[in-house]
């Protein structure tokens, strides 16, 4: 066999390479923070949008619609609308959601146990790899 062979088969065919990149969409979808913060809320109960929007520190009104949007297309909540003045709109988690919800809770309690780590390793590799910062030159 030579070299030209052996590249041939360890390249993916083009079937792989595809469903490699829709799992990349997939992951980047469900790694996405904002998503996470919407499954952690939506895994208690079905929340109005403005409940979720005063839940979710630090995300604006349109990221919340797209990322709202977003979990919707995908599969990973409803919406559903009812009729009243204002019209009330809830959003909850499917049952493909739902399975989400548990990978997500084991990934956000594995953070919190190691934020202290975490903290002392990025202090750490900072101290040894920012150049020293000279002083401001006076006026």
């Amino acid at each position: 066999m030579n070299v030209t062979e052996t590249l041939d088969e360890a390249l993916p065919t083009a079937r792989e390479a595809r469903s490699c990149l829709k799992v990349t969409q997939v992951l980047s979808r469900v790694g996405d923070k904002w998503t996470v913060l919407v499954i952690i809320m939506l895994r208690e109960r079905p929340y109005r949008f403005n409940e979720l929007k005063r839940g979710i520190d630090g995300i604006s009104q349109r990221m919340l619609t797209l990322t709202l949007r977003n979990m919707e297309r995908d599969g990973l909540v409803t919406r559903t609308v009812t009729p009243s003045i204002p019209p009330r709109v809830d959003y909850e988690l499917t049952e493909v959601g739902t399975s989400l919800a548990g990978p997500v809770k084991i990934l956000g309690d594995w953070a919190f146990r190691n934020l202290k780590h975490i903290a002392i390793s990025q202090a750490a590799y900072d101290a040894r790899n920012d150049p020293p910062r000279s002083p401001a030159p006076t006026p």
